[in-house]
């Protein structure tokens, strides 16, 4: 389930396209096709009723946070390698993502960084975005 949440925020945000999000969504559900949550999601066309569906039917204590941080972190990775160039769009971006965030994952590391990382930009810091980004993308990987 872990991997299903990370798509679908990140499908909110565009940062993965919805066909990423439904291509991943068939591959798990084909994989466990007695899951009720996968089901209700393959027939869920609209976004922000699947995320709104997911605050209201995740179990906090039964998501694992490690294995979805380190999906989020691979996916947010791939997309500033892509948007490396414009930092801007990518600190936006990666503020609305922690707004969409689920409480019980938001204000915990290193998701947290999402909420301020951008603030150097206001004084033309890139470089120290950068390196808040960069850490955070590599918090798993220490």
């Amino acid at each position: 389930m872990e991997e299903v949440l990370v798509y679908i925020f990140l499908s909110y945000q565009k940062i993965v396209t919805e066909d990423e999000y439904q291509n991943r969504l068939d591959e798990l559900f084909l994989e466990n096709p007695q899951n009720e949550d996968l089901l209700y999601l393959e027939w869920e066309t609209d976004i922000e009723k699947a995320i709104a569906y997911i605050r209201q039917r995740s179990d906090c204590k039964a998501i694992d946070t490690v294995l979805f941080g380190r999906c989020f972190m691979d996916k947010i990775a791939e997309f500033y390698r892509e948007c490396s160039f414009d930092i801007k769009k990518f600190a936006s971006r990666m503020y609305g993502l922690w707004k969409i965030l689920p409480d019980f994952i938001q204000y915990q590391e290193p998701f947290y960084v999402l909420s301020y990382a951008d603030d150097p930009l206001s004084w033309g810091d890139e470089e120290q975005s950068r390196s808040i980004y960069e850490r955070m993308m590599n918090y798993y990987n220490a």
